[in-house]
């Protein structure tokens, strides 16, 4: 125990690196990590696969569409900050164990739904378990692994949504084709039940780490006033926002538009989640090379990318070949989709010691709010425009706009001088 300049006790930060003695096992967390973060995208993402079977079997507008992939995001945006708390004071095993049952099995009770208000309630309700997985697989990577060689570890970590997401494109729609979209949505289920039960019984804590039990209030209110928060706020933000809205409307824009039926319209957004496995790997690694102390670079670098390709999509002519159309789903999958290897890895760098858990959970409070917003006011956009393209467009250059601030931020405060703003103030340093 250590005491606070106001005499408060408080538990002494834990290492930041895991156990010396079982630096093989250190991948073993990736691997565990990763897989139990694709279980929980093939239900999420697989929503996203799945609002064209939605749309048909319920008659729904582009809003309402939306509203499908909203319902199983919404849930995390309330609890994600309470749980990660839980995650620094308890560890991850069962926490990130207990969140991924509680999703396949509400993901399996939703493909019971009658109609389309029950369908949204269950979604809601199963949601709330996919809150664990994010905050808790990256904090069990971070706490294995020093900051110089985190990029890579938690780059192939990352991967796990995408993997998720491009697994659940690649079979979701056949299946909901095939056997319709309650036998697809049940699969999710059993995918995100049974990787819950292998983090389980493969993941253990370092052994060094000792449960913080900090003032969770104050804590927060510190961490909301901190100017390192954000950028990170605000870009999270706005990707995830374009992640998600190519994930829901993709496979509709190419049928609606040019004519793509879903299923061969779920092999490019497939190809899309695939890139986006390797722009995390790679954008995380080359943080870890070239750009240890300034990953938000590669954020920036990620905005324009998506805005760019954003546009390029939004004006693609009709009648253009599936193979153009790849390239530049591909493309936009490496950027808008793997921007959150560096993202990640730099709020694990910059997150005050002992309170991992927290800022990550409340850094990804932010990306819910984006995948709960984003989809049905696009869906909105649409309905309102009557075009795809607008949509599209008013995506890009939100991007652009907070490229901009992420840079302007950049220019004024580093990220060694947030650190140390943070502990003279907090810590009585």
């Amino acid at each position: 125990m250590v005491t606070r300049s106001n005499g408060e006790e408080e538990v002494a930060a834990p290492r930041e690196e895991g156990d010396a003695n079982r630096p093989l096992y250190r991948w073993v967390v990736v691997l565990v990590a990763t897989a139990v973060q694709a279980a929980t995208g093939y239900v999420v993402l697989g929503i996203g696969a799945l609002t064209g079977f939605f749309r048909d079997a319920f008659d729904l507008t582009g809003y309402q569409t939306g509203m499908v992939v909203t319902a199983v995001a919404l849930a995390p945006l309330f609890v994600l900050v309470p749980v990660g708390r839980m995650l620094d004071r308890f560890g991850q095993r069962a926490i990130v164990t207990a969140g991924g049952l509680w999703l396949g099995i509400g993901a399996a009770i939703a493909a019971t739904a009658s109609s389309f208000p029950i369908l949204l309630a269950f979604l809601f309700i199963g949601g709330a378990g996919y809150a664990t997985s994010q905050p808790g697989g990256s904090k069990a990577v971070a706490g294995w692994f020093r900051s110089e060689r985190r990029g890579l570890a938690m780059g192939i970590r990352q991967t796990g949504l995408p993997l998720g997401g491009a697994l659940a494109a690649a079979t979701l729609p056949a299946i909901a084709e095939a056997r319709g979209w309650q036998t697809a949505l049940m699969t999710t289920g059993g995918v995100a039940t049974v990787g819950a039960i292998v983090f389980g019984l493969v993941y253990r804590d370092p052994a060094a780490v000792e449960r913080d039990d900090y003032p969770f209030s104050e804590t927060l209110k510190r961490l909301l006033s901190e100017r390192f928060m954000r950028p990170i706020l605000g870009s999270g933000l706005v990707l995830v926002s374009a992640q998600l809205c190519v994930v829901a409307y993709l496979l509709l824009f190419l049928r609606d538009v040019h004519t793509i039926p879903l299923t061969t319209g779920a092999w490019v957004l497939s190809v899309s989640q695939i890139l986006g496995m390797g722009g995390r790997v790679l954008l995380g690694a080359w943080s870890d090379k070239r750009w240890h102390s300034r990953r938000l670079h590669l954020v920036i670098l990620s905005l324009m990318m998506t805005a760019s390709l954003l546009c390029v999509l939004a004006w693609l002519p009709e009648g253009v070949s599936v193979g153009a159309i790849g390239v530049v789903a591909a493309l936009l999958g490496f950027f808008a989709f793997g921007w959150y290897g560096p993202w990640v890895v730099h709020i694990s760098d910059i997150a005050p010691r002992g309170y991992v858990g927290l800022t990550l959970a409340l850094s990804m409070s932010a990306t819910q709010l984006g995948i709960v917003a984003a989809p049905p006011l696009f869906g909105l956009l649409v309905d309102i425009s009557g075009s795809y393209r607008f949509a599209w467009l008013v995506l890009a250059f939100g991007q652009v706009i907070c490229a901009l601030g992420v840079a302007f931020h950049l220019s004024r405060v580093s990220r060694e001088d947030s650190e140390v703003e943070w502990h003279r103030s907090y810590q009585g340093v």
